[in-house]
């Protein structure tokens, strides 16, 4: 090849590039959600004892038989089934995924876990990655300015936080959800006027103050925190204008945090994590090992009545397929027991699930082998996972953030499942 025909080939390859990531970036999935209820499971959720159920095993004999501890049922989705204890999810399979061949490598400390099925990423020494919530608050902002985009129903962390994109990224939290958001309700007495003077005092304060980024972040906290202190915002925390049967039907204080996440959505607030078990109803949570097995179909039971109850309401108010409803948990658990009789756990194959939000639902997605240890169609990594939720929302997975003048790809090379894409 000539210098001539070197040029002319380079020439006519840089016009087909653009082309060509153009053509990649119109096929790539888009939905139409317009929230996201993330639902975590602390601890590792046990797939064979819930969405992926096998041949039963037996914790208790000698010696101990590997598969499920219960049964399974047939759901609404032919050849699907779920454990017996999600009896009320399975009558609604028909609105749902279960994505059976989620995987990871990190499989020996739960906080290692948690952070890469918030963040898609492993922990760098270099780069605090955002969380899920983060980047959807992030890309989408608020649906209603009266609102934060991105709220937290359990105890936070910086797994769940705003890595390099900063507070505006950031999460409000609450534990209690009688009493909302601490700090956000004016004491009583404290009038407009009061208000008014104290935060015109606070803003020359800050203008005193050099343009520091770190002291800037935080007035943009406070500015927001100010905004939405109030009777407005904390009104959407008054579960009790629900009607009781309704909050019945949701359950335990699990099932509140989920009837609350609703009213958030209709409220604005684009991303809600709502974290179950807070309280630890069958003593060790979904971290299964030795007797913790013995407790675990009451923890089951409790999502399935909150999940079920949020499914039906959705729908009930026409919000269903403009929510997206995803399970999370940082790994699942083998298939043999444990000297307890309880779980290890396992990363090499494990179930997330994914609801509503407009998506082709078809029960389940992947197959596991015989006894749900080994991936056998369809493996699907965490990136892939936090790719379907974001183009679900409306958001470019292939796109490009920055972080200190330095481009980071929103995930780490994540492909949304395009199964679930009509």
């Amino acid at each position: 090849m000539n210098r001539r025909q070197f040029l002319r080939t380079s020439a006519l390859a840089s016009l087909a590039t653009p082309a060509l990531a153009n053509s990649s970036i119109a096929h790539m999935p888009k939905g139409k959600a317009e929230h996201c209820i993330f639902i975590w499971l602390g601890g590792g959720m046990a797939q064979i004892d819930t969405f992926d159920p096998k041949r039963r095993g037996n914790p208790k004999s000698a010696p101990k038989v590997p598969g499920s501890d219960y049964n399974s049922i047939d759901t609404t989705v032919p050849g699907v089934q779920f454990t017996e204890h999600l009896a009320r999810t399975a009558k609604l399979a028909e609105h749902l995924t279960v994505v059976r061949t989620i995987n990871h490598r990190v499989v020996d400390e739960h906080a290692f876990a948690t952070n890469m099925v918030h963040t898609g990423r492993m922990i760098s020494g270099t780069v605090t990655y955002p969380s899920i919530g983060s980047l959807v608050a992030h890309q989408r902002g608020a649906a209603d300015e009266k609102v934060p985009a991105y709220m937290l129903i359990g105890y936070p962390n910086v797994s769940r936080g705003p890595g390099y994109l900063g507070p505006k990224a950031g999460f409000v939290y609450l534990t209690d959800t009688e009493s909302g958001p601490a700090g956000f309700s004016r004491p009583e007495g404290l009038v407009s006027t009061r208000v008014d003077r104290r935060q015109k005092l606070l803003e020359k304060m800050n203008s005193a103050i050099p343009g520091e980024s770190t002291i800037a972040e935080y007035e943009t906290a406070q500015e927001e925190a100010l905004r939405l202190a109030g009777p407005g915002f904390m009104r959407n925390f008054k579960l009790d204008e629900e009607p009781a049967a309704l909050r019945q039907a949701y359950g335990s204080e699990f099932g509140q945090r989920c009837l609350l996440s609703r009213r958030l959505v209709q409220a604005g607030v684009r991303f809600i994590e709502v974290s179950h078990n807070l309280n630890f109803v069958n003593g060790t949570g979904w971290d299964t090992h030795n007797d913790g097995q013995e407790k675990q179909h009451v923890l089951i039971q409790d999502l399935d009545q909150a999940l079920s109850a949020l499914i039906i309401d959705l729908k009930e108010k026409g919000l269903l397929d403009k929510t997206l409803i995803a399970l999370g948990t940082e790994f699942g658990r083998p298939p043999e027991f444990d000297g307890g009789g309880g779980r290890g756990h396992q990363g090499t194959a494990f179930s997330l699930v994914l609801a509503g939000g407009g998506l082709k639902h078809s029960g389940a997605y992947g197959v596991t082998d015989e006894l749900s240890k080994k991936i056998v169609e369809s493996p699907v990594s965490i990136p892939d996972y936090h790719a379907t939720i974001l183009a679900a929302l409306g958001i470019d997975p292939s796109k490009e953030l920055n972080e200190a003048g330095r481009p980071i790809p929103i995930t780490d090379g994540g492909k949304p499942i395009s199964a679930l894409f009509s």
